[in-house]
């Protein structure tokens, strides 16, 4: 019975110390959701894909809006902040109100939290654009949710 123990013990220990030790592999993916994500949508949703170490490709879509954008990241992770060329399709068909495009800034922490900040400049006005507002010609973009690195 001893010896049987023993060995279980050293096996645990064995297992334990060489299983992950040099085959951790970094995410290369994220999915991130909240508020104003995929698009500028109310509630929406992203998927990042890291095409190398640090640029990114990302796609999304959420209640009425499709956006995309192009990540460049600061460190060589899909857990790092990053900057990002954006576009934001708002709306569809007889709900369209505009698309937009610009850059902005991307903040992640190491475990689940992100919100991001930018400026785009207003490429196409829908059928639903207000036309009885002055608008400026840059608008202020911004996000806030959590993300998923997989």
């Amino acid at each position: 019975m001893k010896k049987i123990a023993s060995l279980l013990f050293i096996c645990f220990i064995s297992i334990n110390i060489y299983s992950q030790d040099s085959q951790q592999v970094s995410p290369q993916n994220s999915f991130t959701f909240g508020f104003l994500y995929g698009g500028g949508a109310l509630l929406g949703a992203d998927c990042e894909m890291l095409l190398t170490k640090q640029f990114g490709l990302q796609a999304g879509f959420g209640i009425m809006a499709i956006g995309g954008g192009l990540n460049y990241h600061f460190k060589p992770s899909v857990r790092s902040s990053f900057v990002s060329l954006q576009y934001w399709h708002q709306g569809f068909a007889n709900s369209h109100t505009q698309s937009a495009i610009g850059p902005c800034y991307v903040y992640r922490s190491k475990k689940w939290f992100t919100f991001q900040i930018g400026l785009a400049k207003t490429l196409d006005k829908g059928p639903n654009w207000p036309e009885d507002k002055k608008h400026p010609p840059i608008i202020l973009t911004y996000a806030i949710g959590a993300y998923i690195p997989w």
